[in-house]
C-alpha cells in the first residue's frame, strides 16, 4: 500500500514594507534622551510643587504634566515648532526669525527662558556638527529657541510635521516623567503608565496645533508659572528649573 499522504500547510511569506527613510531615523535620534541638549537638568518648575506636596503621586504628576504639555509651555512650543517648520520648508528666513523670537519671548520666568534657550543652543550646535545638511545655510541667530530650531531642522529633514509635533510633545512629557522619577514620587512602571495615559491628550494637542490660528497663540498655566518663580528662590534643588 502506498504511504498515507500527509497534509501540508503553506505559510505565506510576510509582506516586507520598504525600510524607513532617514527622516524617521533623525526624528528618533533628535528626540532621544541621549541627544545632548541637557534636558535632564530641567524640571520645568516640577521640583517646587513636589517640594510643597502639591504633586506627590502618580495621579497628581499625570495631571500636572498633561496640563503643562497641552495648555502651558507645550502648547506654545507646538505652535512655535509649526511656524518654524513652515518657514524653513519655504526658506522664509524672516518668518523663521519671527517664530524663533516669539518662542524666546513667551516665557514667564527667567528659568523657563533659560530652559528654552539653553536646550535650543545645545540642539543647534550638536545638529550642525553631526547633520550640517539639515540647516538653512543663511540662517544665523544669536539666541535660539529649542522648539523653533527643532521645527526648522525637521522640515529640512523631510520629517512629517505631525510626527515632529507629536514626537516633540512626547519627549517633553517624558522628560517631566523622568524628573518625577528622580524626585522620588513615582517608580519606573508608574512613569510608563503616565506616558500611556497621556497618549490621547498629546495626539489631540498635536491635531489642535496643526490647525490653530495665530490669534490663539498663548498658554494659561499660572500654577506652573508660580512654581517656576518659587523654584528660582528655592534654596536646595536638583534641577535648573
Amino acid at each position: 500500500m502506498p504511504a498515507p499522504r500527509t497534509g501540508m500547510t503553506m505559510i505565506a511569506e510576510p509582506a516586507v514594507e520598504p525600510l524607513a527613510g532617514p527622516s524617521l531615523y533623525r526624528l528618533l535620534a533628535w528626540l532621544s534622551p541621549s541627544f545632548p541638549i541637557g534636558a535632564f537638568s530641567y524640571s520645568h518648575g516640577l521640583e517646587a510643587v513636589v517640594g510643597d506636596g502639591a504633586v506627590h503621586d502618580r495621579a497628581s504628576l499625570e495631571g500636572w504634566i498633561a496640563t503643562v504639555v497641552t495648555r502651558g509651555s507645550g502648547r506654545i512650543d507646538a505652535d512655535i515648532l509649526r511656524q518654524a517648520y513652515l518657514a524653513a520648508a519655504t526658506a522664509d528666513l524672516r518668518a523663521l526669525d519671527a517664530a524663533n523670537r516669539r518662542g524666546l519671548a513667551f516665557r514667564s520666568t527667567e528659568e523657563l527662558a533659560l530652559e528654552a534657550a539653553q536646550q535650543g543652543k545645545a540642539f543647534l550646535d550638536t545638529c550642525r556638527a553631526a547633520w550640517p545638511e539639515s540647516f538653512i545655510g543663511d540662517w544665523s541667530v544669536d539666541e535660539v529657541c529649542h522648539s523653533a530650531v527643532f521645527g526648522a531642522v525637521a522640515a529640512r529633514a523631510g520629517i512629517v510635521l505631525a510626527d515632529a509635533v507629536v514626537g516633540y510633545l512626547e519627549a517633553f512629557a517624558g522628560n517631566l516623567v523622568s524628573a518625577g522619577l528622580r524626585l522620588g514620587i513615582i517608580g519606573q512602571t508608574d512613569g510608563q503608565r503616565i506616558l500611556a495615559a497621556l497618549e490621547p491628550a498629546i495626539v489631540s494637542a498635536t491635531s489642535a496645533a496643526l490647525t490653530r490660528g495665530i490669534a490663539d497663540f498663548g498658554a494659561a498655566t499660572f500654577a506652573a508659572d508660580l512654581a517656576s518663580i518659587a523654584h528660582e528662590n528655592q534654596y536646595s534643588r536638583l534641577f535648573r528649573s
